[in-house]
């Protein structure tokens, strides 16, 4: 056992994956997601497209964690559904690139904003200092969500 896991409490781990789980499947279904009727792998693919703009198939099957046949059924779904379109790359015209549309770009930011105005009307029911230790906690959860990027790379 690590040094940092005998400092934790037994029950912190799961308690901490249980809690992150449960936010995430409470942010998830947004009216704007719902009537666009998008699943949660749409929605994750299209934030993530909207952010990055313009970016590879592969590099986006990989940040998402999606085999490459799954990813280009999903991006052929929100490429249907005016969300998303397929560019060449001027670099490989082999290779595609997937950009979001005007149309993406506007869901995605409804997606968002939903998100974040259910997340303060959330806080807004917790006292300030509960509020106060979420904050003081957002730097250590920042790197957290990113050690666990860096180890689905390893």
């Amino acid at each position: 056992m690590s040094p940092l896991l005998a400092t934790l409490d037994i029950e912190a781990t799961p308690r901490l994956r249980a809690v992150i789980g449960r936010l995430s499947r409470r942010l998830r279904p947004t009216a704007a997601a719902v009537a666009a009727g998008l699943t949660p792998t749409r929605i994750s693919v299209l934030l993530h497209v909207a952010r990055a703009g313009q970016i590879r198939l592969s590099e986006l099957s990989d940040a998402e964690g999606i085999n490459p046949t799954m990813m280009s059924r999903v991006i052929a779904d929100l490429t249907d559904a005016g969300l998303v379109e397929r560019v060449s790359d001027p670099g490989d015209r082999r290779a595609a690139l997937v950009e979001a549309t005007a149309g993406g770009r506007r869901l995605a930011d409804r997606i968002r904003s939903e998100r974040t105005d259910a997340l303060n009307l959330a806080l807004e029911g917790l006292d300030e200092r509960e509020r106060s230790q979420i904050e003081a906690a957002l730097p250590a959860l920042e790197r957290l969500a990113e050690q666990l990027r860096v180890g689905e790379r390893s």
